[in-house]
Protein backbone atom coordinates (compact mmCIF):
# COMPACT_ATOMS: atom_id res chain seq x y z
CA UNK A 1 0.00 0.00 0.00
CA UNK A 2 2.79 2.42 0.91
CA UNK A 3 4.68 1.60 -2.31
CA UNK A 4 1.57 2.17 -4.39
CA UNK A 5 0.94 5.43 -2.53
CA UNK A 6 4.49 6.60 -3.21
CA UNK A 7 4.11 5.87 -6.93
CA UNK A 8 0.84 7.78 -7.02
CA UNK A 9 2.32 10.72 -5.09
CA UNK A 10 5.35 10.82 -7.40
CA UNK A 11 3.14 10.93 -10.48
CA UNK A 12 0.94 13.63 -8.92
CA UNK A 13 4.00 15.69 -7.97
CA UNK A 14 5.36 15.50 -11.51
CA UNK A 15 2.10 16.64 -13.01
CA UNK A 16 1.71 19.44 -10.49
CA UNK A 17 5.35 20.47 -10.91
CA UNK A 18 4.88 20.89 -14.66
CA UNK A 19 1.64 22.78 -14.11
CA UNK A 20 3.32 25.05 -11.56
CA UNK A 21 6.24 25.77 -13.88
CA UNK A 22 3.93 26.51 -16.81
CA UNK A 23 1.69 28.67 -14.64
CA UNK A 24 4.58 30.68 -13.19
CA UNK A 25 6.18 31.12 -16.61
CA UNK A 26 2.91 32.41 -18.08
CA UNK A 27 2.24 34.81 -15.21
CA UNK A 28 5.80 36.14 -14.84
CA UNK A 29 6.11 36.78 -18.59
CA UNK A 30 3.19 39.18 -18.29
CA UNK A 31 3.71 40.60 -14.81
CA UNK A 32 6.76 41.77 -12.91
CA UNK A 33 7.63 39.66 -9.86
CA UNK A 34 10.84 39.75 -7.89
CA UNK A 35 12.96 36.62 -7.63
CA UNK A 36 12.37 36.59 -3.86
CA UNK A 37 8.62 36.62 -4.39
CA UNK A 38 8.75 33.83 -6.97
CA UNK A 39 10.94 31.58 -4.81
CA UNK A 40 8.81 32.24 -1.72
CA UNK A 41 5.56 31.63 -3.62
CA UNK A 42 6.94 28.42 -5.10
CA UNK A 43 7.95 27.01 -1.72
CA UNK A 44 4.67 28.04 -0.10
CA UNK A 45 2.72 26.39 -2.89
CA UNK A 46 4.84 23.24 -2.65
CA UNK A 47 4.43 23.13 1.12
CA UNK A 48 0.65 23.55 0.93
CA UNK A 49 0.39 20.92 -1.79
CA UNK A 50 2.57 18.38 -0.01
CA UNK A 51 0.96 19.09 3.37
CA UNK A 52 -2.49 18.61 1.87
CA UNK A 53 -1.49 15.32 0.23
CA UNK A 54 0.14 14.17 3.46
CA UNK A 55 -3.02 15.00 5.42
CA UNK A 56 -5.16 13.07 2.94
CA UNK A 57 -2.75 10.12 3.00
CA UNK A 58 -2.60 10.01 6.77
CA UNK A 59 -6.39 10.31 7.12
CA UNK A 60 -7.10 7.58 4.55
CA UNK A 61 -4.45 5.23 5.97
CA UNK A 62 -5.60 5.69 9.56
CA UNK A 63 -9.26 5.31 8.63
CA UNK A 64 -8.51 2.09 6.77
CA UNK A 65 -6.47 0.77 9.69
CA UNK A 66 -9.01 1.40 12.47
CA UNK A 67 -11.63 -0.58 10.58
CA UNK A 68 -9.56 -3.77 10.66
CA UNK A 69 -7.42 -3.58 13.84
CA UNK A 70 -7.72 -3.38 17.61
CA UNK A 71 -7.82 0.03 19.37
CA UNK A 72 -4.68 -0.60 21.45
CA UNK A 73 -2.52 -0.34 18.31
CA UNK A 74 -4.05 2.95 17.06
CA UNK A 75 -1.44 5.24 18.63
CA UNK A 76 1.48 3.15 17.43
CA UNK A 77 0.13 3.01 13.90
CA UNK A 78 -0.63 6.77 13.88
CA UNK A 79 2.91 7.53 15.02
CA UNK A 80 4.31 5.23 12.34
CA UNK A 81 2.37 6.73 9.47
CA UNK A 82 3.16 10.27 10.69
CA UNK A 83 6.89 9.50 10.64
CA UNK A 84 6.60 7.89 7.18
CA UNK A 85 4.61 10.75 5.68
CA UNK A 86 6.84 13.40 7.30
CA UNK A 87 9.89 11.78 5.76
CA UNK A 88 8.12 11.55 2.38
CA UNK A 89 7.05 15.20 2.69
CA UNK A 90 10.53 16.38 3.64
CA UNK A 91 12.15 14.49 0.76
CA UNK A 92 9.51 15.79 -1.62
CA UNK A 93 10.00 19.40 -0.55
CA UNK A 94 13.78 19.09 -0.88
CA UNK A 95 13.56 17.42 -4.30
CA UNK A 96 10.88 19.56 -5.91
CA UNK A 97 12.01 22.72 -4.11
CA UNK A 98 15.58 22.42 -5.36
CA UNK A 99 14.29 21.64 -8.84
CA UNK A 100 12.08 24.73 -8.80
CA UNK A 101 14.98 26.85 -7.48
CA UNK A 102 17.26 25.65 -10.30
CA UNK A 103 14.63 26.58 -12.84
CA UNK A 104 14.10 30.01 -11.33
CA UNK A 105 17.85 30.70 -11.08
CA UNK A 106 18.81 29.06 -14.40
CA UNK A 107 19.21 32.49 -16.12
CA UNK A 108 22.07 33.27 -13.71
CA UNK A 109 23.99 30.22 -14.95
CA UNK A 110 23.37 31.23 -18.55
CA UNK A 111 24.45 34.82 -17.83
CA UNK A 112 27.61 33.60 -16.10
CA UNK A 113 28.52 31.48 -19.11
CA UNK A 114 27.94 34.38 -21.50
CA UNK A 115 29.98 36.79 -19.37
CA UNK A 116 32.91 34.35 -19.35
CA UNK A 117 32.94 34.46 -23.16
CA UNK A 118 33.10 38.25 -23.27
CA UNK A 119 36.51 39.83 -23.78
CA UNK A 120 37.96 43.02 -25.26
CA UNK A 121 37.87 41.30 -28.67
CA UNK A 122 34.36 39.91 -28.24
CA UNK A 123 32.24 42.77 -26.92
CA UNK A 124 29.44 42.00 -29.37
CA UNK A 125 28.06 39.17 -27.19
CA UNK A 126 24.95 40.12 -25.27
CA UNK A 127 22.98 38.65 -22.40
CA UNK A 128 19.55 37.27 -23.20
CA UNK A 129 16.87 39.64 -21.92
CA UNK A 130 13.86 37.58 -23.01
CA UNK A 131 11.68 35.77 -20.48
CA UNK A 132 10.33 36.88 -17.13
CA UNK A 133 10.35 40.47 -15.97
CA UNK A 134 12.44 40.49 -12.81
CA UNK A 135 15.73 41.72 -11.37
CA UNK A 136 17.72 39.37 -13.63
CA UNK A 137 16.21 40.94 -16.73
CA UNK A 138 17.05 44.41 -15.38
CA UNK A 139 20.59 43.22 -14.67
CA UNK A 140 20.93 41.77 -18.19
CA UNK A 141 19.68 44.99 -19.80
CA UNK A 142 22.00 47.11 -17.65
CA UNK A 143 24.94 44.85 -18.47
CA UNK A 144 24.16 44.97 -22.21
CA UNK A 145 23.96 48.77 -22.10
CA UNK A 146 27.33 48.87 -20.34
CA UNK A 147 28.82 46.58 -23.02
CA UNK A 148 27.46 48.88 -25.73
CA UNK A 149 29.11 51.88 -24.08
CA UNK A 150 32.40 50.01 -23.65
CA UNK A 151 32.33 48.82 -27.26
CA UNK A 152 31.64 52.33 -28.50
CA UNK A 153 34.44 53.72 -26.33
CA UNK A 154 36.90 51.07 -27.56
CA UNK A 155 35.98 51.74 -31.18
CA UNK A 156 36.42 55.48 -30.66
CA UNK A 157 39.77 54.91 -28.96
CA UNK A 158 40.99 52.63 -31.76
CA UNK A 159 39.86 55.15 -34.36
CA UNK A 160 41.51 57.95 -32.42
CA UNK A 161 44.84 56.09 -32.25
CA UNK A 162 44.62 55.20 -35.95
CA UNK A 163 43.85 58.79 -36.95
CA UNK A 164 46.57 60.21 -34.71
CA UNK A 165 49.12 57.79 -36.17
CA UNK A 166 48.05 58.76 -39.66
CA UNK A 167 48.34 62.47 -38.91
CA UNK A 168 51.83 62.06 -37.44
CA UNK A 169 53.04 59.81 -40.26
CA UNK A 170 53.02 62.55 -42.89
CA UNK A 171 55.16 65.20 -41.09
CA UNK A 172 57.57 62.52 -39.87
CA UNK A 173 57.95 61.21 -43.43
CA UNK A 174 58.56 64.75 -44.74
CA UNK A 175 61.19 65.47 -42.06
CA UNK A 176 62.88 62.13 -42.67
CA UNK A 177 62.86 62.71 -46.43
CA UNK A 178 64.53 66.11 -46.20
CA UNK A 179 67.00 64.81 -43.59
CA UNK A 180 68.02 62.00 -45.95
CA UNK A 181 68.31 64.52 -48.80
CA UNK A 182 70.59 66.75 -46.73
CA UNK A 183 72.63 63.79 -45.58
CA UNK A 184 73.28 62.59 -49.13
CA UNK A 185 74.14 65.77 -51.02
CA UNK A 186 71.70 68.59 -50.24
CA UNK A 187 73.84 70.24 -47.54
CA UNK A 188 76.25 71.39 -50.25
CA UNK A 189 73.46 73.07 -52.24
CA UNK A 190 72.38 76.36 -50.59
CA UNK A 191 68.97 76.30 -52.31
CA UNK A 192 68.17 72.74 -51.25
CA UNK A 193 69.55 73.43 -47.76
CA UNK A 194 67.30 76.45 -47.30
CA UNK A 195 64.26 74.57 -48.67
CA UNK A 196 64.91 71.60 -46.38
CA UNK A 197 65.34 73.71 -43.25
CA UNK A 198 62.15 75.63 -44.03
CA UNK A 199 60.17 72.42 -44.63
CA UNK A 200 61.51 70.72 -41.50
CA UNK A 201 60.65 73.77 -39.36
CA UNK A 202 57.16 73.92 -40.84
CA UNK A 203 56.48 70.24 -40.23
CA UNK A 204 57.92 70.48 -36.70
CA UNK A 205 55.50 73.31 -35.92
CA UNK A 206 52.61 71.23 -37.29
CA UNK A 207 53.65 68.23 -35.20
CA UNK A 208 53.93 70.38 -32.09
CA UNK A 209 50.45 71.78 -32.65
CA UNK A 210 49.02 68.30 -33.21
CA UNK A 211 50.69 66.86 -30.11
CA UNK A 212 49.45 69.77 -27.97
CA UNK A 213 45.90 69.20 -29.18
CA UNK A 214 46.17 65.47 -28.56
CA UNK A 215 47.43 66.12 -25.04
CA UNK A 216 44.59 68.56 -24.41
CA UNK A 217 41.98 65.99 -25.46
CA UNK A 218 43.74 63.24 -23.50
CA UNK A 219 43.67 65.37 -20.34
CA UNK A 220 40.03 66.13 -21.05
CA UNK A 221 39.18 62.44 -21.35
CA UNK A 222 40.95 61.75 -18.04
CA UNK A 223 39.29 64.76 -16.36
CA UNK A 224 42.70 66.26 -15.54
CA UNK A 225 42.49 69.31 -17.80
CA UNK A 226 42.57 72.40 -15.60
CA UNK A 227 39.63 74.77 -15.90
CA UNK A 228 40.27 77.97 -13.92
CA UNK A 229 36.91 79.74 -13.64
CA UNK A 230 36.57 83.41 -12.78
CA UNK A 231 34.00 86.16 -13.35
CA UNK A 232 34.81 88.33 -16.37
CA UNK A 233 33.24 90.50 -19.03
CA UNK A 234 32.71 88.33 -22.09
CA UNK A 235 32.50 91.43 -24.28
CA UNK A 236 36.18 92.14 -23.56
CA UNK A 237 37.12 88.71 -24.90
CA UNK A 238 35.06 89.35 -28.03
CA UNK A 239 36.80 92.70 -28.52
CA UNK A 240 40.22 91.05 -28.18
CA UNK A 241 39.36 88.40 -30.77
CA UNK A 242 38.02 91.04 -33.18
CA UNK A 243 41.15 93.16 -32.81
CA UNK A 244 43.55 90.25 -33.24
CA UNK A 245 41.64 88.82 -36.20
CA UNK A 246 41.62 92.15 -38.03
CA UNK A 247 45.37 92.45 -37.51
CA UNK A 248 46.23 89.06 -39.02
CA UNK A 249 43.49 88.81 -41.66
CA UNK A 250 43.18 91.57 -44.23
CA UNK A 251 41.32 89.57 -46.88
CA UNK A 252 37.93 89.36 -45.13
CA UNK A 253 35.45 91.85 -43.71
CA UNK A 254 35.42 91.23 -39.95
CA UNK A 255 32.30 92.82 -38.45
CA UNK A 256 30.54 93.02 -35.09
CA UNK A 257 27.00 94.36 -34.96
CA UNK A 258 26.27 93.58 -31.31
CA UNK A 259 28.53 93.17 -28.28
CA UNK A 260 26.68 93.46 -24.97
CA UNK A 261 28.44 93.75 -21.62
CA UNK A 262 27.73 90.29 -20.15
CA UNK A 263 29.49 88.68 -17.20
CA UNK A 264 30.01 84.92 -17.10
CA UNK A 265 31.78 82.57 -14.67
CA UNK A 266 34.21 80.59 -16.80
CA UNK A 267 37.82 80.00 -17.81
CA UNK A 268 38.62 83.10 -19.84
CA UNK A 269 41.52 81.56 -21.79
CA UNK A 270 39.57 78.45 -22.74
CA UNK A 271 36.49 80.40 -23.82
CA UNK A 272 38.69 82.63 -25.95
CA UNK A 273 40.36 79.56 -27.47
CA UNK A 274 36.98 78.01 -28.33
CA UNK A 275 35.72 81.18 -30.04
CA UNK A 276 39.09 81.57 -31.80
CA UNK A 277 38.73 78.04 -33.22
CA UNK A 278 35.39 78.90 -34.82
CA UNK A 279 36.75 82.20 -36.13
CA UNK A 280 39.79 80.44 -37.65
CA UNK A 281 37.47 77.96 -39.38
CA UNK A 282 35.43 80.79 -40.83
CA UNK A 283 38.61 82.44 -42.13
CA UNK A 284 39.84 79.17 -43.69
CA UNK A 285 36.62 78.36 -45.49
CA UNK A 286 35.43 81.82 -46.50
CA UNK A 287 36.75 83.07 -49.85
CA UNK A 288 38.69 86.33 -49.94
CA UNK A 289 36.39 89.33 -49.80
CA UNK A 290 33.80 87.44 -47.77
CA UNK A 291 32.24 88.62 -44.52
CA UNK A 292 32.64 87.19 -41.02
CA UNK A 293 30.46 88.49 -38.19
CA UNK A 294 31.15 88.00 -34.49
CA UNK A 295 28.34 89.08 -32.17
CA UNK A 296 27.48 88.75 -28.47
CA UNK A 297 24.05 89.17 -26.90
CA UNK A 298 22.10 87.99 -23.85
CA UNK A 299 18.79 86.15 -23.74
CA UNK A 300 16.98 84.04 -21.12
CA UNK A 301 19.84 84.26 -18.59
CA UNK A 302 22.36 83.02 -21.15
CA UNK A 303 25.08 84.68 -23.19
CA UNK A 304 25.07 83.86 -26.90
CA UNK A 305 28.15 84.19 -29.11
CA UNK A 306 27.33 84.13 -32.79
CA UNK A 307 29.90 83.52 -35.55
CA UNK A 308 28.46 83.97 -39.03
CA UNK A 309 30.33 83.73 -42.33
CA UNK A 310 29.66 83.72 -46.08
CA UNK A 311 31.94 80.76 -46.73
CA UNK A 312 31.64 77.47 -48.59
CA UNK A 313 29.35 75.97 -45.95
CA UNK A 314 28.93 72.40 -44.75
CA UNK A 315 26.81 69.71 -46.37
CA UNK A 316 23.84 68.21 -44.58
CA UNK A 317 25.56 64.81 -44.49
CA UNK A 318 28.72 66.19 -42.85
CA UNK A 319 27.04 68.49 -40.34
CA UNK A 320 26.30 65.85 -37.63
CA UNK A 321 29.97 64.74 -37.62
CA UNK A 322 31.89 68.02 -37.55
CA UNK A 323 32.74 67.69 -33.83
CA UNK A 324 34.18 64.19 -34.24
CA UNK A 325 37.93 64.00 -33.75
CA UNK A 326 39.96 64.11 -36.97
CA UNK A 327 36.78 64.49 -39.01
CA UNK A 328 37.08 66.65 -42.12
CA UNK A 329 34.03 67.56 -44.13
CA UNK A 330 35.98 67.88 -47.38
CA UNK A 331 39.37 66.16 -47.43
CA UNK A 332 40.56 67.97 -50.57
CA UNK A 333 39.80 71.48 -49.32
CA UNK A 334 40.87 70.99 -45.71
CA UNK A 335 44.17 69.50 -46.74
CA UNK A 336 45.12 72.62 -48.62
CA UNK A 337 43.97 74.89 -45.79
CA UNK A 338 45.77 72.98 -43.06
CA UNK A 339 44.36 71.81 -39.77
CA UNK A 340 44.24 68.47 -38.02
CA UNK A 341 40.52 67.99 -37.54
CA UNK A 342 40.84 68.39 -33.77
CA UNK A 343 39.94 72.05 -33.34
CA UNK A 344 36.16 71.64 -33.24
CA UNK A 345 36.46 68.65 -30.89
CA UNK A 346 38.48 70.83 -28.50
CA UNK A 347 36.00 73.69 -28.81
CA UNK A 348 33.09 71.37 -28.02
CA UNK A 349 34.91 69.97 -24.98
CA UNK A 350 35.48 73.51 -23.68
CA UNK A 351 31.87 74.58 -24.16
CA UNK A 352 30.47 71.33 -22.73
CA UNK A 353 32.61 71.73 -19.61
CA UNK A 354 31.16 75.20 -19.12
CA UNK A 355 27.60 73.84 -19.29
CA UNK A 356 27.17 75.47 -22.67
CA UNK A 357 25.67 74.42 -25.97
CA UNK A 358 26.75 74.77 -29.59
CA UNK A 359 24.26 75.06 -32.47
CA UNK A 360 25.41 75.06 -36.08
CA UNK A 361 23.42 75.98 -39.18
CA UNK A 362 25.04 75.66 -42.56
CA UNK A 363 24.38 75.17 -46.25
CA UNK A 364 26.78 74.52 -49.09
CA UNK A 365 27.93 77.73 -50.80
CA UNK A 366 25.66 79.78 -48.53
CA UNK A 367 27.75 80.16 -45.38
CA UNK A 368 27.67 78.92 -41.81
CA UNK A 369 26.24 80.22 -38.55
CA UNK A 370 27.60 78.99 -35.21
CA UNK A 371 25.85 79.96 -31.98
CA UNK A 372 27.46 79.27 -28.60
CA UNK A 373 25.22 79.51 -25.55
CA UNK A 374 26.80 79.95 -22.10
CA UNK A 375 25.14 80.52 -18.70
CA UNK A 376 25.41 84.05 -17.37
CA UNK A 377 27.01 84.66 -13.98
CA UNK A 378 24.69 83.56 -11.19
CA UNK A 379 23.50 86.39 -8.98
CA UNK A 380 25.14 86.59 -5.57
CA UNK A 381 28.45 85.07 -6.70
CA UNK A 382 31.59 86.98 -5.87
CA UNK A 383 33.28 88.86 -8.67
CA UNK A 384 36.54 87.03 -8.12
CA UNK A 385 35.58 83.40 -8.40
CA UNK A 386 38.31 80.93 -7.55
CA UNK A 387 39.85 78.38 -9.84
CA UNK A 388 38.62 74.81 -10.09
CA UNK A 389 39.71 71.62 -11.78
CA UNK A 390 37.43 69.67 -14.11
Amino acid sequence: MIKALLIILSAVFKVFSRLIHHLFKTITNKLRFSITFKITATYVFLFLLIFSLMSVGITVSFSFYIKNNEPEYYVLFLATILVIFNIIGLVSIIFFGSKASRRLLAPIKVMTGTVKQISINALDKKLDVSGSKDELKDLAKTFNDMLDRIQKSVEQQNQFVSDASHELRTPIAVIQGYADLLNRWGKNDPRVLEESISAIKSEAVSMKSLVEKLLFLARGDKNTQRVEKTDFLLSEVINEILKETRLIDKSHHILSEQNEDLIIHADQKLIKEAVRIFMDNSIKFTPAGGTIKLNLYGKNKRAFISIEDTGIGISREDLPHIFNRFYRADKSRTKSSGGTGLGLAIAKWIIDNHHGKIDVWSELNAGTVVRIGLPLKATGKSATGGGSRV
